[in-house]
């Protein structure tokens, strides 16, 4: 019981998190506030840092081990798809956090130098956006699957 509460509460603090962040760096960016953008994206550098990465790692590693207890063969179909998304979802999120460092480190220097967000703020922002789109919707069709456990055929 107390691994599936791991998995659970992993599952929640890793899609919060990462709704959270975007919400803020999203709304944040569209204010073109450079101040405002500055702080929020530090702050998000910071949250995913501490709350996605670590429950990014705690989630496959409690899943697998689910998977043990429960018995389930990894070739079971909706079980073989949430991994599936899971990798693709991180494969999304490795080049986003990157992306956040940089945008970071750019709404930083514009606030210091107190100028407008330069054009590779926007290139990178445009990056940032399209990389989230996919993670997202793979993380909703993972709880789908881990919630209603269908027999794919």
């Amino acid at each position: 019981m107390t691994v599936k509460w791991l998995h659970v509460l992993a599952s929640t603090l890793l899609f919060g998190t990462g709704i959270g962040s975007a919400f803020y760096l999203l709304l944040s960016t569209l204010t073109r506030n450079v101040q405002a953008i500055a702080v929020v994206s530090r702050i998000v550098v910071i949250a995913d840092w501490l709350f996605t990465a670590t429950t990014a790692i705690a989630q496959p590693l409690t899943g697998f081990w689910l998977i043990h207890l429960a018995g389930f063969p990894l070739s079971t179909p909706w079980l073989l798809w949430s991994i599936v998304l899971y990798v693709i979802a991180i494969a999304c999120w490795l080049p986003v956090v990157a992306l956040q460092i940089r945008l970071r480190d750019l709404a930083q220097q514009a606030a210091r130098d107190r100028t407008e967000l330069p054009a590779r703020y926007w290139r990178c922002f445009k990056m940032w956006v399209a990389l989230g789109f996919p993670a997202f919707f793979a993380f909703v069709a993972i709880f789908y699957l881990m919630v209603a456990k269908p027999a794919l055929v």
